[in-house]
């Protein structure tokens, strides 16, 4: 019980330390970006001309947070990429503060995990803060629109991230459905649960 309080305080805290700028919010429109695969290839969502949206989530090598929602974005992936959603992750985690996260680990866990997703690799950190992500996992829902990548959910995967079988709330799966169905998210933003993305030291 101790264990588990100290793990839920030291979550609340790390959620509450924001970077500099302001966060995506939806209805705002995204901006395109072009960062390294894991493959060591540059992807820009413009390339992908055949999807209807992107599901971006700020995603990292060593979060425990993030290591429970490995099997679901794997799935969420499998589910949605064919639907015109494919996932997105970005790191973009300093190494010099968590070695963990450099490009060369990011390759061994796309490997080791199955990643089908394309695994970028944010180096200049540039697309989180332009995101104004805070967390490791953070998730943006970006729909086409007349040419323009709309923001339609922002936050979190689900309601439980240590037990996805508990989990009642798919706040994102549930936004993914809603826009394939014509209409909009009914819940369009949560709060990202997770560790806090380890900026640059200025």
């Amino acid at each position: 019980m101790k264990k588990l309080y100290l793990l839920s305080a030291t979550l609340f805290f790390i959620t509450m330390i924001l970077p500099a700028g302001a966060q995506y919010k939806p209805g705002d429109v995204a901006g395109d970006f072009s960062l390294k695969n894991v493959d060591g290839k540059i992807v820009s969502l413009s390339d992908m001309t055949d999807a209807k949206g992107f599901i971006v989530a700020f995603w990292c090598n060593t979060c425990p947070v993030v290591k429970q929602y490995e099997t679901r974005l794997v799935n969420i992936h499998k589910e949605y990429a064919s639907k015109g959603f494919p996932v997105i992750a970005v790191n973009s985690n300093d190494p010099g503060i968590s070695p963990g996260d450099s490009f060369d680990e990011m390759k061994k866990v796309a490997r080791n995990k199955n990643y089908g997703f394309h695994y970028l690799y944010d180096e200049s950190q540039q697309v989180a803060r332009r995101f104004g992500a805070t967390n490791t996992p953070h998730l943006f829902l970006l729909s086409k629109r007349d040419g323009k990548l709309v923001v339609e959910y922002t936050g979190a995967i689900d309601n439980n991230a240590e037990d996805a079988s508990l989990a009642d709330k798919k706040y994102l799966s549930d936004a993914v459905n809603s826009l394939l169905r014509g209409s909009g998210p009914q819940v369009k933003s949560t709060r990202a649960i997770g560790c806090s993305i380890k900026w640059k030291k200025s």
